[in-house]
């Protein structure tokens, strides 16, 4: 293993001296925050591509696969279905509006008065997305080192916090960029073919398996539908998605590099439910499908390969984690802390915003490392996240972005209800159940369009300033200009 653990320790030192680098572009709350709004479309793609799939997507695709087959492929698959939604759809409307946030967005388009209710519940989301990124470090250190579920937890959340700490945005989109050619090597090029020779090639796999693993409906219809829901939705309104948007160079960069990041992703989600498959091929028996990423690269992998797709997997784990991390940091400074003591602020008082975010990074990166050590179950932390998150969240942005006369009080009604709707049915059905989103959706929706209908309309100004800014032609926007060398 010796050369294996000189791949993973060659790794997490490139991660850390970029990070250093980083600190040393991050000069504004810009650059900061959303890497100066300079990404070209190789940059944004492979940032956008690498935040999206991380170790649920990875380890969680290859754990599908293993259980259901070639249909296992739709969680991750719904994942790219949703970037691509955002990128053709929305992406550039929501490039050209210059905001760091979601809740920034919502004041933007109905006036004020929905920041601070809506940051929270996407702070909820924002952090419990990054622990269960940061849990994931406990099987992958397992496989490397058998080391002890905290130690784990705590050495690669560490490594996290200090990268993102240093240089937010622009240490991240660097390590994310190798992540995503460490990503793409090691599970496409590498563990992809390898896994399908060893089980034989796809006719000694379709010989072994039940007729259900190669059916692409087999995992179910209600399965696929929740995940669309889910998942794709949540693809279209997350501030971690969000905020890599924002790092766009330019509306066109957005529209399509998201839409080759979100095809990236189709890819990527049929390839590891076809390892999965083959996992299962050649382990019949695991105690849990999620073991089978593990075993199959711990057992089949020669030296050297096998650490390069250990490292691929450590990628997957920490682009989502950082991004998610900072994500949560900004919204928790920007859209709950500076409007909670905004009223006891002067105009005009010296306040460094790089150093603010910063320490905000770090101590939502000590949250999250406690967080993750106290919790256990990945899957219901993140079903509780993204239940939130489109059961609260979804209606009043789409609303928005697509029907003008929606109001701020239908904005909040939709936050309020849809969010609590969806708290007590998970207390009532199950935490892993389908219908707290479906209801809890229902009735944000209900409660948007109803409220809306009954309140004044926005304000025509609010509309007019709204209009400008999605048009890119305000004249209050910043001048962000691009370095000729960019």
């Amino acid at each position: 293993m010796a050369v294996d653990y000189t791949v993973i320790v060659v790794y997490l030192a490139g991660m850390l001296a970029m990070g250093w680098w980083g600190m040393r572009r991050a000069k504004s709350k810009s650059e900061f925050l959303v890497a100066g709004r300079r990404l070209g479309p190789a940059m944004y793609s492979g940032t956008m591509a690498a935040i999206v799939l991380g170790g649920a997507s990875t380890i969680g695709g290859v754990g599908l696969g293993y259980q259901y087959g070639l249909s296992g492929a739709w969680m991750v698959f719904t994942i790219g279905l949703g970037l691509l939604a955002l990128s053709v759809f929305f992406s550039a409307r929501i490039a050209r509006l210059r905001v760091y946030t979601v809740s920034e967005m919502l004041d933007l388009r109905y006036g004020g008065r929905a920041g601070v209710i809506s940051g929270v519940v996407m702070w909820a989301y924002t952090l419990m997305l990054a622990v269960t990124s940061t849990i994931a470090y406990a099987t992958i250190f397992d496989v490397l080192f058998d080391m002890n579920r905290t130690v784990a937890i705590i050495l690669g959340g560490s490594i996290v916090v200090a990268y993102s700490t240093l240089g937010g945005m622009w240490s991240i989109t660097l390590t994310d960029m190798v992540q995503f050619v460490v990503k793409t090597i090691g599970v496409l090029l590498l563990l992809l073919p390898i896994a399908v020779v060893k089980a034989g090639g796809f006719s000694e796999m379709k010989a072994k398996l039940p007729t259900g693993y190669f059916d692409p409906l087999g995992i179910g219809g209600e399965t696929i539908f929740t995940y669309v829901l889910i998942y794709t939705f949540g693809m279209l309104i997350g501030q971690d998605i969000w905020q890599r948007v924002f790092t766009a160079r330019n509306d066109r960069t957005a529209k399509w590099g998201g839409t080759v990041a979100g095809t990236y992703c189709l890819a990527y989600a049929l390839a590891g439910a076809v390892i999965g498959t083959a996992a299962k091929v050649l382990y019949p028996k695991l105690g849990s499908p999620d073991d089978a990423f593990a075993t199959i690269v711990k057992d089949e992998l020669p030296v050297g390969v096998r650490g390069l797709v250990l490292a691929a997997a450590l990628a997957a784990v920490m682009s989502t984690s950082s991004g998610a991390l900072i994500a949560c940091a900004t919204v928790a400074n920007n859209d709950i802390w500076s409007r909670l003591r905004g009223a006891a602020r002067r105009d005009g008082d010296d306040h460094d915003e790089v150093t603010g975010n910063r320490v905000f990074i770090l101590v939502m990166g000590l949250v999250v490392i406690g967080t993750a050590i106290a919790l256990n179950n990945v899957v219901e932390a993140l079903t509780v996240a993204y239940n939130l998150l489109v059961g609260g969240l979804l209606v009043p942005i789409l609303g928005g972005l697509l029907w003008k006369r929606g109001t701020v009080q239908g904005a909040l009604a939709s936050v309020i209800v849809g969010g609590l709707a969806v708290v007590v049915l998970m207390a009532g059905y199950g935490i892993l159940a389908n219908e707290p989103v479906y209801y809890g959706l229902l009735a944000s929706l209900a409660a948007y369009v109803a409220v809306s209908l009954a309140t004044r309309p926005t304000d025509e100004t609010v509309l007019a300033t709204w209009r400008e800014r999605l048009a890119g032609r305000s004249p209050e926007l910043p001048s962000e200009p691009v370095p000729a060398h960019q």
